[in-house]
């Protein structure tokens, strides 16, 4: 179990930036996560851009960077059966206007459509189109070699740790 965060107020004489080592702020945990996750996943839309079974238009697209990170969140989030904007945006910590932004814009790359909900006529789904699921399951291979790709370089036992680690920290 995590322990508490401390109860120090920021500024006090217990936490001096002084008493750090010089360059605490480029080292510290969350710049080091932060960069694990941007080279992650420069790594993952890479193999993308190569992969022979995601369609042309969207592995060019990935080939020239103009898919980022943030529409990963799409990939990462859309539900097979289709998922309300306002979930979507959400579960990937985005205001419904900037997750708005991004299905337009997957959209018109034919990744998703906005359909009908079913289930409520005032409602709108957003679901991946058959070149969209071409896309996850590219995006399926590329996280898998992604990791493997991090085990190899790591190693497995440390990988393990990794992993047990940000799964306890980030639930």
């Amino acid at each position: 179990m995590a322990s508490p965060p401390s109860s120090t107020p920021l500024g006090s004489a217990a936490e001096d930036p002084g008493d750090s080592p010089p360059d605490w702020r480029q080292n510290h945990l969350g710049r080091l996560l932060g960069q694990a996750m941007r080279r992650f996943d420069a790594r993952v839309l890479t193999l993308m851009a190569h992969d022979p079974e995601v369609p042309l238009a969207l592995s060019n697209l990935a080939a020239r960077a103009q898919v980022s990170a943030a529409h990963v969140h799409i990939t990462r989030h859309l539900a097979l059966e289709g998922s309300r904007l306002t979930v979507l945006a959400e579960e990937a910590g985005m205001t419904k206007q900037a997750m708005g932004d991004l299905v337009d814009q997957c959209a018109a790359w034919g990744l998703v459509v906005r359909e009908p909900d079913p289930r409520d006529a005032r409602a709108r789904l957003v679901r991946f189109t058959p070149d969209g699921l071409a896309w996850l399951n590219g995006f399926r291979r590329a996280v898998a070699r992604a990791e493997a790709e991090f085990r190899a370089e790591v190693g497995t036992d440390v990988a393990l740790v990794v992993r047990i680690g940000l799964e306890a920290y980030g639930s």
